[in-house]
Formats: structure tokens, sequence, C-alpha cells
């Protein structure tokens, strides 16, 4: 049976560096928090930050072009929410923008997986979500043999296959949420009256005085339906000898983020990937400041990636290790505000922050798997 060309283009083992690393088995693209809107400038929620709704339209564009461009083609984006900015709400533009940046999206030569954010519920109720453009559910990989690796409607999440004995899984962070959901149901009650209990403020998107400040509206949990999902998955994976990244809008390791910005019950979701060797790493958009983190326990790297309107980096590459990760560069140390100009990385790769207004951009990764010499893989970041 012949090689989908795609895997063929990557199963060289011409070495191509000292470190005996051959070509690329696969390449991705990530992008978070595009926060779209046609309106002038503005301030985040704290008033702490400039956002520039209509210029993040123009670094999009910029990350496809790259992304169409590489040599190594991808065979898929990660798309990890906030994909219009909230405002489009108030003024009655949500579905407009939507069409505006999708059309963007198109140019790319391969399919994209979004995730969805608080900004999506903002928007958008959950049903529409599910009935719009921005599921892309029918894209996930089936285990019929094992009927438990199958999600629930209840929740947006799945995980799929793009290589061999690599696999990604989608999680939703606002499974458990007051956002988008019919304030009637029993599961928004639920969740309004969990917040409250955690959350006395009068605003509850404010942590102020919270010894849990998680607990703030515009951050969300996963349903114990949902976790029993994900060890089901993480099981059959742990069996078929597989490499995993999981992939949610809102980060889960408090090392990674500030805490106001992490997952209600983000410690559920640690305790069952630390309970699995299979997870070499958690992507994740929302918060806006440049943390990256990795440990060592069980090897789990959480990367939040930056928001639309900060810096742009165009190429991390990463090499998938047997458990866990290296870090070579450090994107905390790259992606400055006032670094200018063209950075090479060790491996060839770049970091590009192209003269803007303001000195800020979107930001988009560029991710390259590799094989080492001994067929074991190596993760770098």
């Amino acid at each position: 049976m012949d090689t989908h060309p795609s895997l063929k283009a990557r199963d060289g083992n011409s070495e191509n560096n000292s470190h005996g690393i051959s070509e690329p088995c696969f390449s991705f693209g990530v992008i978070s928090d595009i926060q779209y809107a046609d309106l002038e400038d503005g301030y985040n929620f704290q008033r702490t930050r400039m956002r520039y709704y209509r210029y993040s339209l123009r670094h999009l564009q910029g990350a496809v072009e790259e992304w169409n461009k590489e040599s190594s083609p991808l065979l898929f984006v990660l798309q990890l929410g906030d994909i219009i900015d909230g405002f489009n709400a108030q003024h009655k533009m949500s579905e407009n923008s939507l069409k505006t940046v999708l059309k963007e999206f198109k140019n790319l030569r391969v399919p994209v997986h979004h995730t969805w954010g608080n900004h999506e519920f903002y928007n958008f109720s959950r049903d529409l979500l599910r009935n719009s453009k921005l599921n892309t559910k029918f894209l996930e990989d089936q285990i019929s043999h094992c009927p438990k690796t199958s999600a629930s409607e209840n929740y947006y999440a799945y995980h799929f296959v793009p290589f061999p004995k690599f696999r990604f899984i989608l999680l939703d962070t606002y499974d458990l949420s007051v956002l988008g959901m019919d304030q009637s149901s029993p599961k928004y009650q639920d969740c309004m009256k969990m917040l409250k209990e955690k959350n006395p403020n009068k605003e509850l998107n404010s942590p102020q005085g919270l010894s849990e400040p998680q607990f703030v509206q515009y951050n969300g949990g996963f349903s114990q339906d949902q976790l029993d999902w994900f060890e089901a998955v993480l099981t059959f994976c742990d069996t078929n000898q597989e490499k995993v990244v999981v992939v949610g809008h809102v980060p889960i390791h408090p090392d990674s983020s500030d805490n106001v910005c992490l997952a209600w019950n983000y410690k559920d979701a640690l305790s069952i990937i630390w309970s699995h060797k299979c997870v070499v790493c958690f992507l994740a958009g929302h918060t806006h400041d440049e943390n990256n983190f990795k440990a060592t326990i069980k090897c789990i790297v959480n990367i939040s990636i930056r928001e639309c309107h900060n810096d742009i980096l165009n190429g991390v590459e990463i090499n998938l290790e047997r458990m866990g990760f290296q870090r070579k560069n450090r994107t905390r140390n790259s992606c400055t505000s006032s670094f200018k100009g063209r950075r090479e990385l060790r491996r060839g790769l770049s970091i590009r922050f192209p003269r803007r207004k303001e000195n800020k951009s979107v930001i988009e990764i560029f991710f390259k798997i590799h094989r080492k010499k001994d067929n074991e893989s190596q993760l770098e970041t």
C-alpha cells in the first residue's frame, strides 16, 4: 500500500544537523487569541493593555502566508480560541467578523482545528457554535474497538492522529462555565452556583480576595464526564504507545500562567495527565503574558501562547523526546516588545519581529516534529 505523500516527504534519513536529527516527521502551525474586530484600538478589561482589533487580521494573513510557503508542508493548524473579540457582540458584528477571519483561514492548504475560548462565548451560544464552522469535530479520529474514547456531544472535545503514533486531544475548557449556556438549564445553574460559592464578589470577573483566583467568569472547567473520557483516551494511548499533545484554550498548570487565568478545576486535569506517560505537551492560549513552563515530573509542558496583539513568533522547532522537553530557545527571552529585526535560532528557523504600529503583532508558532537516529523522538521548544 502506498504511503501518504505527505508522510513520505517526512520519512527521510538524511541528517541535517550536528544533533543527528533527521527530516521532520510532520509539521503543524499554532495561532491563538486573534480577537479580531472591525473597531478602533482599545484596552483590555483591566485597561492595562492596548488591543489592536483591526490590525490583528494582518498578522493572521502573514501567518497563513508563511505557513503556505514552508518547504516542509504543514499537516494542520491549531487555532486555540478567541478568534474574534467579545466587543463584536456589543456592536452586532459577530457573524461578519467571524466570516472575515474564517475567509483568511480558507487560504490555508491544510485543515484547521478550532478550540473555543471565552470570546467565542461572548459572541455565540454553545448551540450556535456547535452548528458553526468553528466546530471541527468532524476531523476527529474514531477508535471503533474502544467506544469509551468517543466524546459525548455534551462537550466540545475530540482527538485526531496526524501521523502514526502521535495523537492530539482537544479539550473543552468551558465545559463547566456560565458563558454561552442557556440560563434556564440545570448545568448553567449548577455552574453559577459553583462560581458564586467560590467567588463572592459582585463582579464575577474580579479575583479580588479569592483563595482560588481562577474562579472568575471568564474561565471555565471540565465536567466529570469529559474527564472520564480524557482518562479513557490517555489509557488507550499508553497501551498503544502513542505520544500525546493536549490542546485547550485555558491553561492548566499554575506555573505556566497567572493563577487567575487557569481552568477552574485544573488540578483534576493535571492529575489525569500525571497518571499517564503518553502526554508530552499541553498547548493553551487565554493568558496574554509570555509564560512557558517546563516540568520534570512526568515531563508535562504547558505553553501559554501570547495574545495576537503582541509579539510575533514565526518559528519554533520542537523535537519529541521520550517523555518530555528540552528547551533550546527561550521564547520568553526572545519575545520582547523592544526586539526588532531577525533572530536566527539554533536549528535554522527564525523569530521575526516585523516593524508595525506600536511594535505589536499576532503570535503564531510553527512546530516541527523530528525523529532521532536511534528512532527515539525528541521535543524541543
